[in-house]
């Protein structure tokens, strides 16, 4: 039975420059100016290379030998649909992007972001006084006992002596507490950096992260969520450096000093109190506790923050959480920065778990080569992500196929299996067909000329 509740295809309209066909081409061009690694006139350009690898995301092919597999169908979907002209075998996939730098890949994520900016899409997703909520973390994508290159970090068993290799990457994504969707940003590779034979870390990651935004959007307002371990003062002292806002989280057992202060505080009345009321959900209680302008802790007594403290209290439990902001608390606006730090779970599971458990195979080695080829994947899987976010947030068409096959794993399959039995022109006529149905003719069975 059909959901008779979507509307008819034609009433329902794609915007111009958000939806899939659009950000295609945008891509495509946006590969078109990314320098070539080889010499001379290669038969297969490095833009159909790239589009490749970003059509294997796309379609959320499980590996590289099932994309393969694609290429040798025959048919002219990935021409007309992703714009490719030739498309690579799997071994010469991972050769070329072996060499390709990654950084040269961010004009892609900032095109797509400018025209969210552009079609005021991004518009709803202001949180508080201007500014977006971008969550922060870092997360693993590869990891070995045997395969490495001399990117990869390691580490080192202290029972068995056994080497571990492995690579991550720190993610940013801008969220809201309202929305099911992220807009990701450009990630940051965390592994050995040129020369370095200490391995890289996510307050490093962080660094270099904070200055490739502010020099892709030096004016975007924006407030950092991150977790406890972020609430230290040089880092802290690189959002106001950044001219970011922040509001991170804090635990007793990393903050000592913080929570002995601020009940030494309590203790003298300097500490605010009060219980909000939520009408639409009677049966929760909040209780907020905050002071501004305590230190941070004992070595960084000039490191000033404002402290919040919140309550969950339902019958069943009460749930703690703290946090630190630059943001002066007042009784108006507690309630508000309580629930951007609580957004930050967004980045875990709105951005990685659905890298990891919604067809994108986030965490699946699809080549690690000597160079770059695992970074470039990183890359091209995340485009393929802010695209697919993109199209859920704007495009009223693939929301209504969604809603129609009821979770992503069933829209990724239908595709796939359209995008195999039929020719197509478009993604627009793929999503389409899958909202209002098509004709099933008998296959045309074609002569064996063996």
């Amino acid at each position: 039975m059909e959901d008779k509740s979507i509307k008819a295809p034609s009433k329902t309209r794609v915007r111009k420059h958000l939806n899939a066909d659009a950000l295609f081409k945008s891509l495509y061009r946006d590969f078109e100016k990314i320098p070539d690694p080889r010499q001379g006139n290669p038969f297969i350009s490095l833009p159909d290379i790239l589009m490749s690898g970003f059509a294997m995301f796309s379609l959320k092919d499980p590996s590289l030998l099932a994309f393969d597999e694609r290429r040798n169908e025959g048919g002219n979907n990935l021409n007309t649909v992703y714009g490719i002209k030739e498309v690579p075998s799997d071994s010469r996939m991972r050769e070329i992007l072996d060499s390709v730098y990654p950084e040269h890949m961010r004009p892609c994520f900032n095109n797509i972001f400018s025209q969210l900016q552009r079609g005021k899409a991004l518009e709803p997703m202001v949180f508080m006084d201007g500014c977006y909520l971008l969550s922060l973390d870092g997360t693993g994508y590869f990891s070995s006992n045997k395969l490495h290159s001399e990117f990869c970090m390691k580490k080192v068993k202290s029972k068995t002596g056994e080497v571990g290799y492995y690579l991550q990457m720190l993610g940013g994504a801008i969220v809201h507490p309202d929305f099911k969707e992220v807009i990701p940003l450009m990630p940051e590779i965390i592994m050995k950096q040129d020369g370095q034979t200490k391995n890289d870390c996510e307050r490093n990651a962080a660094k270099r992260f904070f200055e490739n935004l502010r020099k892709d959007h030096p004016h975007l307002p924006l407030i950092i969520i991150e977790d406890a371990l972020s609430s230290n003062a040089p880092h802290i002292k690189e959002l106001r450096k950044h001219q970011l806002h922040f509001i991170l989280g804090v635990k007793p057992g990393d903050h000592e000093f913080l929570f002995n202060y601020v009940e030494s505080s309590a203790k003298k009345d300097l500490v605010s109190e009060f219980v909000y009321n939520d009408e639409k959900n009677p049966d929760t209680s909040h209780l907020f506790r905050f002071i501004n302008g305590v230190p941070l802790n004992q070595s960084n007594q000039d490191v000033l923050v404002n402290y919040l403290e919140y309550r969950e209290i339902t019958e069943k439990r009460t749930r703690l959480f703290s946090w630190i902001t630059d943001f002066t608390v007042t009784m108006d606006n507690a309630y508000q920065i309580m629930k951007g730090g609580r957004a930050r779970w967004k980045i875990e599971n709105e951005t990685f778990n659905t890298l990891k458990n919604q067809g994108y195979n986030f965490g699946h080695n699809y080549g690690l080569g000597q160079k770059n080829l695992s970074m470039v994947f990183v890359m091209l899987m995340m485009l393929a992500f802010l695209v697919d976010q993109t199209q859920q947030l704007c495009c009223a068409l693939f929301r209504a196929v969604w809603k129609k096959n009821r979770s992503k794993r069933a829209l990724w399959e239908r595709m796939r299996s359209m995008f195999h039995n039929f020719e197509l022109e478009s993604m627009e006529i793929l999503y389409r067909a899958l909202l209002s149905g098509y004709i099933k003719r008998p296959p045309i069975i074609l002569e064996d000329t063996s």
